[in-house]
């Protein structure tokens, strides 16, 4: 019988500490929807969640973003951008305009037809991540949200 790998979770122990097992359980979580969303959008859309991020962050940025914002907004090397941008281009998806002023550099922007791919992979992607939390009726998604805000709110006091 093949042994089942141990999620995060599971190597936690009644000794240790709830908060401990809290987080290895929301990182779990985080892990689980994260491989269903990755296998989703290989098998309908044929494409990369870090495709399906570039795009996302374009699609928020209508003139276009340069390559050294898209690389910091991703938390991503610009050697990582450049190579999905390449495909991008290719598949006919974005597209690079120049800079004015800076011969260097320049912006990228989704095409017509990276709007409209990008527009049908975000329509599926909502309703996995709905899916995703089928398990959960409206007041208890409504109250983990506020509770998880209460989390976010402790480390931005922090910054």
């Amino acid at each position: 019988m093949e042994a089942i790998p141990m999620d995060m979770e599971a190597r936690a122990h009644s000794e240790h500490p709830e908060e401990l097992r809290l987080w290895l359980r929301l990182l779990t979580c985080t892990q689980l929807v994260e491989k269903q969303v990755r296998t989703a959008l290989r098998e309908q859309f044929d494409t990369t969640l870090p495709r399906f991020d570039l795009m996302a962050q374009l699609e928020r940025a209508p003139d276009g973003l340069r390559m050294n914002e898209l690389s910091r907004r991703m938390m991503v090397t610009g050697g990582n951008i450049t190579g999905i941008t390449d495909q991008l281009v290719t598949e006919g998806l974005v597209e690079r305009i120049d800079v004015e002023g800076d011969r260097r550099a320049y912006r990228v922007r989704l095409t017509s037809k990276g709007h409209q791919t990008f527009a049908d992979m975000a329509r599926a992607h909502e309703a996995w991540i709905v899916e995703a939390f089928a398990g959960l009726n409206a007041p208890e998604i409504t109250h983990l949200h506020q509770l998880l805000g209460k989390v976010k709110t402790r480390f931005q006091e922090d910054i």
